[in-house]
């Protein structure tokens, strides 16, 4: 990167801390796709005379791939289409989400949207965060509980905060101990808003039924590594947010923020 005077990363992919954009002299801007980039130090850039210029963005694509996974889940899916593709026929027995509780750890713009469509398939939808109040779960049709009980009576859990320091880790042995060994638990915001080593035992266990991951401590995720073979995780590659309509929101955002900040000061600079 070091000749370039604009760089175009992708959300959370690419880090640009101090000591790496200390090193790049030339660099004037940073075009970043999403609303934020936690990877980028924005202190530094600013210290350094360095612009970070971001995009529009969707939640669409990560509410969707949330239901996807939950289903693919419950009417084990990936299972029936190996054996399937096997030659061979039913393996099991699937199961209906109506009556069964979503929880929600996180009831922001995704985790009100993902309680929206569990209350269209008939599911007691329950939440809780640090900030949620029972006012603001009941504007949405949502019911409060404490944190003990969102993890004691979700059938299926679903993880909906950000990533910073309160809730780095608010997922760990405790509350894997709380659970239902038949609830499964769903991550498509952060990895390590969950404890990898006590997600591990508790899958190991089967002190839960099993896990839909998109997110990880460390991305990609290492080859080898556990999440890769057990028969119980239902595994992505941090795909939730990628659809063909968000890239093109990405992109064209993009493009039409270096394009302004060109013009605004007549610049000529190597992308």
């Amino acid at each position: 990167m070091k000749p370039f005077d604009v760089v175009c990363v992708m959300r959370e992919r690419t880090p640009l801390p101090r000591a790496i954009l200390e090193k790049l002299p030339n660099l004037r801007l940073i075009a970043s796709t999403g609303l934020a980039n936690a990877s980028i130090d924005g202190d530094a850039a600013a210290d350094l005379g360095i612009d970070v210029l971001h995009t529009g963005y969707s939640s669409t694509p990560t509410i969707e791939f949330t239901w996807a996974l939950i289903l693919s889940m419950a009417r084990k899916i990936p299972q029936e289409n190996q054996s399937l593709r096997n030659g061979g026929w039913q393996l099991s027995l699937g199961e209906e989400l109506a009556g069964n509780t979503l929880g929600l750890l996180g009831l922001g713009r995704v985790g009100s949207a993902v309680g929206l469509i569990g209350r269209a398939f008939g599911m007691k939808v329950v939440a809780w965060s640090q900030n949620l109040t029972p006012a603001v779960a009941a504007e949405h049709g949502v019911q409060y509980v404490a944190k003990d009980e969102l993890f004691s009576t979700s059938d299926f859990l679903s993880i909906h905060v950000r990533l910073s320091p309160r809730t780095h880790h608010l997922v760990g042995a405790a509350e894997f101990a709380k659970m239902k060994p038949t609830s499964r638990l769903i991550n498509t915001s952060r990895g390590p808003i969950v404890d990898g080593a006590a997600l591990l035992d508790a899958l190991r266990t089967n002190r839960i039924a099993g896990a839909g991951l998109d997110v990880y401590d460390v991305e990609p995720l290492e080859n080898p590594h556990p999440l890769r073979e057990l028969s119980n995780v239902l595994a992505t590659p941090h795909i939730g947010y990628v659809s063909k309509e968000l890239y093109r929101t990405f992109y064209s955002d993009t493009v039409k923020n270096i394009v302004h900040w060109l013009d605004e000061a007549g610049r000529t600079v190597q992308i």
